[in-house]
């Protein structure tokens, strides 16, 4: 996470330093990304930015944490929307979620997310919707599913459905990147699996 030093900028140079950083996101993975590129776009010195980050993965993860938060937010107003119902409120959660990255800039940066997935990136994200222990923001999704929809009888059940849910999330938003798929060809695929989720594959 930044340092309070960074909190303490002016909005103004916080915005600089964010968009520099974004841009050289978007260029090229995390493991190519130059601080040198950044803090020339920033325009600040070399030891300003290590008074704000410790290095470039604290700014990345930093970038991601804020989508994350984002994300939450989102979900829980569209599950409330949704009157608890959990299929219909990822599908479209996903949909705003393909929407909001058709900016070029913001989209290479998810692409180069994506594409270059380990743990530590699927983790920040998925910190919207699940973590591997049950803590304030998936008990605060909890709260708000309607159970009585759903064939499972406990909380630990939900905790684990929602993993199955995030996990084809993932496949298809790397799928939308790996093969350059439309919003229209995603969503069609995403309701396909969730649908299959919602259904089952055995016969009643």
């Amino acid at each position: 996470m930044p340092k309070q030093t960074f909190f303490n900028l002016p909005k103004e140079k916080k915005e600089s330093l964010i968009e520099a950083a974004m841009k050289e996101f978007s260029r090229v993975p995390l493991s190519e990304a130059s601080i040198s590129n950044i803090i020339k776009d920033a325009a600040i010195p070399r030891g300003s930015f290590y008074q704000y980050f410790e290095d470039k993965d604290d700014i990345f993860y930093f970038l991601l944490e804020e989508y994350s938060s984002t994300l939450n937010q989102r979900f829980r107003s569209i599950l409330v929307k949704e009157d608890g119902d959990l299929i219909p409120t990822f599908i479209e959660s996903y949909r705003m979620m393909l929407e909001s990255i058709q900016n070029k800039e913001f989209r290479y940066f998810f692409k180069n997310a994506f594409l270059n997935m380990n743990y530590r990136i699927e983790n920040t994200i998925s910190k919207s919707i699940s973590e591997e222990k049950r803590n304030s923001r998936f008990a605060e999704v909890a709260k708000l599913v309607n159970m009585d929809l759903l064939n499972i009888q406990h909380e630990a059940e939900l905790f684990h459905v929602v993993k199955i849910i995030r996990a084809v999330t993932f496949q298809n938003l790397i799928q939308v990147f790996a093969l350059d798929l439309s919003i229209e060809e995603s969503i069609k695929n995403y309701t396909l699996d969730l649908h299959l989720i919602k259904n089952g594959i055995y016969k009643k």
